[in-house]
């Protein structure tokens, strides 16, 4: 065997061991990967409805996301989130400032980020209601 063969030899061997090491390691993140709980997965389908607009669906999957309970409290805040969203585009307010509380009752470090924040709808709303729960 010639020297390129060497090479072309060892690059093979080389290929096939990173190929498996990859496959190995997608293996092992798979069966280490926590499962969604059923909170998880309606809140992903409740997100998924509020994005197409779909508001009445959107509401039942975010709130049975709630009953069904999440894995973290930050999901919890974002299931709130969004039916604050859903309740202030639907002109009831006080549903609208209620979610947002139950948001940052569960996470204190809950936000908005600057676009939602500046809604002309739920903005106002989440800002009074922000300032009241920094004032506790």
């Amino acid at each position: 065997m010639t020297v390129l063969h060497y090479r072309i030899l060892l690059l093979l061997v080389g290929i096939m061991i990173l190929t498996g090491c990859a496959s190995v390691r997608a293996r092992i993140d798979q069966l280490t990967k926590q499962p969604q709980s059923a909170g998880d997965q309606l809140l992903a389908k409740g997100i998924k409805s509020y994005e197409e607009g779909e508001y009445k669906s959107a509401a039942k999957n975010l709130q049975d996301a709630i009953n069904a309970g999440f894995s973290s409290k930050i999901d919890s805040a974002k299931a709130h989130k969004y039916l604050a969203f859903i309740a202030c585009c639907s002109d009831n307010t006080p549903k609208c400032n209620d979610e947002f509380r139950k948001a940052f009752e569960d996470d204190p470090n809950f936000a908005l980020d600057k676009a939602e924040a500046g809604h002309p709808v739920w903005g106002p709303v989440y800002r009074k209601v922000r300032d009241q729960m920094k004032s506790k």
